[in-house]
C-alpha cells in the first residue's frame, strides 16, 4: 500500500508558485509586422501595451513589400501593418489577412530632407541634380516599397523624376534612406515626415504638394489564422494614437 505525503508549502514558495501561474496566464505575445516608417512610435506603444495589458508586442520592421512577401512565404505574423493599400490588397486578396479586421489607421506626407540648407519650394521648377551636386537621392525601392512609390509619383506629377532619375540611390527600405542622409552619405533624400522627426540629424527642407502622389494611407489588420484582436485595438486607444501623432502621423479615424 502506498502512502502520499504532503509537505505544507512555505509561504516564499507559495508566493513563487502564484507568480509562475499569473505569468503563464499574462504571458500572451503578438507579432507584428509593421513598415519600417511606423518604428519610433510602434516602439513606444509596444511598451505601452505591455503595461497596459501584460502582454508582449515583438515588432519586426522592414518595407511592406519585404513584410508581405514574407508573410505570404508562411512567416508567423500576427499582425501586417503596411504603408500601402496595395500590399495590403495583395494579402486579403489570397485571403492571408483578415478583412473583418482591416481598418485605415495612418496617413503621412512626404518631404525633401537634408542635413542643413535653407528651405526650398517644391514645385516643377524645382532643379534637384543641381541642388544634389555630385551627390545621389537617397529613396526607398521605387518600385517596391511604398515610401519609394510615393515618392517617385510625386517627382513624376511634378516632371521632376525623368531629371533626377540617374541620381537616386535606392534602399531596401524608408529608414534606410533615412540614414544615408543622417550619416552624409548622400546630400538629400525622400521620405515620410514621420522619419524626419525621428531623426534629429536631417531637416525637412520641403514638403511635396499632397496632390503630387496618391493619397498615403496606413492599412493594419490581423493575420488570418492570428490572435491579435487585442492589439489591433489599442492601436486605436487614445495613448496609441497619441504616440502616432506625436511623430505627425495623421490618425485617421473609423471609415
Amino acid at each position: 500500500m502506498f502512502r502520499f505525503m504532503f509537505r505544507p508549502v512555505s509561504r516564499r514558495g507559495l508566493a513563487a508558485l502564484l507568480t509562475i501561474c499569473a505569468t503563464g496566464v499574462a504571458a500572451d505575445t503578438v507579432t507584428v509586422f509593421a513598415a519600417a516608417s511606423t518604428k519610433t512610435a510602434l516602439d513606444e506603444i509596444s511598451a505601452l501595451y505591455a503595461g497596459s495589458t501584460g502582454n508582449r508586442a515583438v515588432v519586426s520592421f522592414a518595407g511592406s513589400s519585404a513584410l508581405a512577401r514574407q508573410i505570404e512565404s508562411g512567416a508567423p505574423a500576427d499582425v501586417f501593418i503596411s504603408a500601402d493599400t496595395g500590399w495590403m490588397d495583395r494579402l486579403e486578396d489570397q485571403g492571408l489577412v483578415d478583412p473583418a479586421t482591416r481598418r485605415d489607421l495612418l496617413g503621412n506626407s512626404l518631404v525633401l530632407i537634408g542635413t542643413g540648407g535653407d528651405p526650398v519650394a517644391i514645385t516643377p521648377d524645382l532643379d534637384l541634380p543641381a541642388l544634389l551636386g555630385n551627390g545621389r537621392l537617397a529613396m526607398a525601392l521605387v518600385d517596391a516599397v511604398p515610401a519609394g512609390i510615393y515618392g517617385k509619383a510625386a517627382l513624376q506629377g511634378l516632371g521632376l523624376w525623368q531629371g533626377v532619375a540617374p541620381h537616386v540611390a535606392q534602399t531596401d527600405n524608408v529608414r534606410a534612406a533615412l540614414a544615408l542622409v543622417a550619416s552624409g552619405e548622400a546630400p538629400l533624400g525622400i521620405t515620410y515626415v514621420t522619419d524626419a522627426v525621428a531623426e534629429p540629424r536631417v531637416t525637412v527642407l520641403g514638403r511635396f504638394p499632397a496632390e503630387s502622389h496618391p493619397r498615403i494611407v496606413y492599412p493594419a489588420a490581423a493575420v488570418t489564422g492570428g490572435a491579435a484582436l487585442d492589439f489591433l485595438d489599442f492601436l486605436r486607444s487614445p495613448r496609441a494614437r497619441a504616440a502616432f501623432a506625436a511623430q505627425e502621423f495623421v490618425v485617421l479615424g473609423d471609415e
